[in-house]
């Protein structure tokens, strides 16, 4: 019982091994895939690696490692819609959208959430669709600014809060713009010096107080600000942002004068980066607007040759770029224009165009109404969606829940029928112990029993000896025997009280046997004890009298005793835990009808206290040639 249980710890033991060595390789190849995917998010895209990062990171979508984890899966996705997005594709919004319906059903993530958000949000900027931009963008934004253990870098926190800003002043929501531009300028200190972002909050917060008509004052602080950074870092900072913040301004406050000065300022830059790309639309509509600005400032101070040379210089970029310049702008001309007729007397025509700009303005609005209808038709669906995302995700959690709950109860289940099982095999096993402990007593109490039936049967013999020698009057013999007999008895008392005896001392008694053996049948017989010699026989431990039965039938009953020669050889030899006892005898020519009778009960007894050591024990009889008997004895070793 003890070996099967011990085969079974062991071979648990090594399935655990086995099992932590898979589940230890198994890590480790994930460590090497998510490291991988960590040292490719550090690199930054340049036009010179962008395809080989691309074939990279598509290689890294097909890894099966990946395609296993939620996580990682969805920072692959997110990194290949990045790199498409850069280059312009339509992939973007499918890599992105993938990434995010990874993301929105796990717990936490929010780092990724928000970078995913923010992407959404400029693939849908780059669409034109503000509503929809803006709502991504302020999710990001959201995350940002409602934990600050974020472990988004300051640069990463930055872009997601000015993106989110600049679309909601986009959309005229200002206040939240501002909450957010203040957001970003407090995380500034942490960005590197000349950094961008460094500037550009300070230019959106005076473009969101410009457009809030807040205090001039308030604005001076912030425009101290840039040009603060313009002195540190003249070379690291478009001068172009401070040009227009100066120009917002000085319209504030009203001077004319001074917001001329910086307007043509920003002219000249917007000319010359005009001329570089004559066919961006950011460069012609940007260039366009400082031209009717500059005229519109003319205007106001009165000079209506300066302000006709930039309109006209205006309207000559509009003929070249009629579907390029927005509406937006081409009002502001009209309107610019408009005005300069009025400042030379032309009412007709400054009424004429100021029709022209209010029939422009009202189908921009209707334009810029059908299109916001549309978006928010669409951001509705995307609420929606993500409505129906959240009440999925909760119902996961619940069914989650209810999951781990019938998992808690299946493991108090079993833990109760592993306990039940473990207490009824304790049961079991106690129970067999007490059982074993039974027989073995039992066992000791019938070879103590078989003892005492073996003792007198040993003693009624030799005082039949005892009474052979006084009734033939040898009283020297019958002293000599009795003395040797005193020893012996001594001896067997001494040992009877032991379950086991050295085979030393079995081997002493049955040499004191012999002797008296001989004394008694006046030695008519001769006999042998052979032992291997290099053998500590005082270790060895036998039943006491077990041997000594047979011996004595192979003397009575076994040689002729009346030709004087009659022969007992006794060997013992050891095989592994094995005593091997070999009694052989000479044999005799006559047998008496009693014989089989004195040796059936010998060999009863003898037989009995040979069963009980074990199934390893046995007695087998065989015939010479020469009639004599060789009885061999198996007897298992006990060591002290």
């Amino acid at each position: 019982m003890k070996k099967k249980i011990s085969n079974a710890l062991f071979f648990i033991l090594l399935m655990s091994l086995f099992s932590c060595q898979e589940k230890s390789l198994n890590g480790s190849q994930y460590n090497e895939v998510a490291q991988q995917v960590e040292q490719l998010r550090q690199i930054v895209s340049t036009p010179a690696n962008g395809d080989s990062l691309l074939k990279n990171w598509k290689a890294l979508d097909t890894n099966p490692i990946i395609k296993n984890d939620t996580l990682l899966a969805a920072r692959v996705k997110y990194n290949i819609g990045r790199l498409y997005g850069m280059a312009g594709k339509d992939s973007a919004k499918f890599y992105v959208e993938d990434a995010m319906e990874l993301l929105e059903p796990t717990k936490g993530n929010l780092e990724d959430k928000a970078r995913n958000y923010n992407g959404m949000g400029n693939i849908w900027s780059e669409k034109s669709k503000e509503h929809q931009a803006n709502y991504y963008y302020n999710k990001a934004a959201t995350i940002v600014l409602s934990d600050s253990t974020l472990t988004l870098s300051p640069l990463s926190k930055t872009i997601m809060l000015l993106s989110a800003a600049q679309s909601n002043s986009s959309l005229f929501q200002y206040d939240l713009a501002q909450q957010m531009n203040k957001a970003a300028l407090a995380l500034v200190p942490q960005l590197p010096p000349g950094h961008i972002n460094r500037q550009r909050p300070l230019v959106q917060i005076i473009q969101t107080m410009s457009a809030l008509h807040e205090s001039p004052d308030s604005m001076k602080v912030y425009l101290n600000k840039i040009e603060a950074l313009h002195r540190e870092n003249p070379d690291d900072y478009e001068i172009g942002f401070l040009y227009e913040c100066k120009n917002k301004y000085f319209k504030s406050i009203n001077q004319n004068d001074s917001l001329l000065h910086y307007l043509i300022l920003k002219c000249k830059m917007d000319e010359e980066a005009y001329l570089q790309y004559p066919l961006m639309q950011t460069r012609i509509n940007n260039l366009f607007i400082s031209y009717t600005n500059i005229a519109g400032t003319y205007i106001l101070l009165k000079k209506g040759d300066m302000a006709q040379k930039n309109l006209q210089k205006a309207k000559e970029l509009l003929e070249k770029n009629k579907n390029i310049i927005s509406e937006e702008h081409s009002i502001i001309y009209k309107n610019n224009l408009a005005a300069l007729y009025e400042l030379q007397g032309k009412s007709a025509e400054a009424l004429h165009l100021m029709y022209q700009a209010f029939d422009l303005q009202k189908n921009n609005y209707q334009t810029e109404n059908t299109q916001a209808v549309a978006e928010m038709n669409a951001l509705y669906q995307l609420q929606a969606k993500d409505r129906s995302i959240q009440t999925l995700n909760e119902n996961v959690k619940i069914n989650q829940l209810q999951l781990q709950q019938n998992r808690l109860w299946l493991a108090l289940s079993i833990l109760t029928i592993v306990l039940l099982g473990i207490t009824l095999l304790f049961l079991y096993y106690t129970n067999k112990l007490r059982r074993e402990g039974q027989e073995k007593e039992k066992v000791l109490l019938q070879h103590q029993l078989l003892r005492t039936q073996m003792e007198p049967h040993f003693i009624f013999n030799t005082l039949s000896a005892v009474q052979s020698f006084i009734r033939l009057d040898n009283k020297e013999n019958a002293i000599k025997y009795l003395n040797r007999f005193s020893q012996l008895l001594r001896s067997s008392l001494e040992l009877s009280r032991e379950n086991f005896v050295s085979l030393d001392d079995e081997i002493e008694m049955l040499e004191n046997y012999l002797v008296l053996q001989q004394m008694r049948f006046e030695n008519v017989f001769s006999y042998h004890i052979l032992y291997p010699h290099e053998h500590d026989f005082s270790e060895i431990m036998v039943p006491p009298m077990l041997i000594q039965p047979f011996v004595e039938n192979a003397l009575l009953h076994g040689i002729d005793l009346d030709n004087g020669l009659g022969n007992v050889d006794i060997s013992f030899e050891l095989k592994e835990d094995i005593l091997r006892v070999t009694i052989t005898d000479s044999g005799k020519e006559k047998i008496t009808q009693d014989e089989p009778m004195h040796r059936s009960l010998s060999r009863t007894i003898s037989q009995e206290r040979v069963h009980l050591l074990g199934k390893k024990a046995s007695i087998t009889t065989q015939s010479t040639d020469h009639g004599g008997t060789i009885v061999v004895m198996h007897i298992p070793l006990v060591y002290a």
